[in-house]
């Protein structure tokens, strides 16, 4: 028996909607990452990029448990000396809910080249409504 590889020409990207509204964030990442990369796919290859779109709506009402909210800390740096700026999750909520959502996504993806190309098929949105009503998107289970 042979091991099947999937061709690029073989590969198909389907469109998915996700609701985060009361849904834990990193519960919510890790499906969301799932989905980008194709790991959800029986037909999976680690070198082809059979990974999905996915749309998530109503990222400003997710959630963290426990004292995330303040405790949780997100770290950048300018290069320049003393140019360490520090945010706690509510800091970036309150400005950017969908940045929250994004930046857990982009720590569940693998470090290669191919996670540019995967975040790029995300979509996130603070309200309910989004611009890709004609794509059709499946709710992912």
């Amino acid at each position: 028996m042979r091991t099947y590889q999937q061709k690029v020409e073989e590969t198909h990207h389907d469109w998915y909607i996700v609701d985060a509204a009361g849904q834990r964030l990193g519960t919510l990442a890790v499906r969301i990452a799932r989905a980008l990369s194709g790991k959800h796919k029986p037909t999976w290859t680690p070198h082809v990029d059979n990974g999905d779109h996915v749309v998530v709506i109503n990222a400003e009402k997710i959630e963290l448990g426990g004292k995330k909210w303040t405790d949780k800390l997100y770290y950048r740096h300018s290069g320049y000396p003393a140019g360490l700026s520090v945010q706690t999750a509510r800091e970036i909520h309150d400005k950017h809910p969908e940045r929250l959502i994004e930046k857990a996504v982009r720590g569940m993806l693998p470090t290669n080249r191919m996670r540019d190309v995967q975040l790029g098929r995300l979509k996130v949105f603070a309200g309910a409504s989004h611009p890709h009503d004609p794509q059709k998107p499946q709710p992912l289970s």
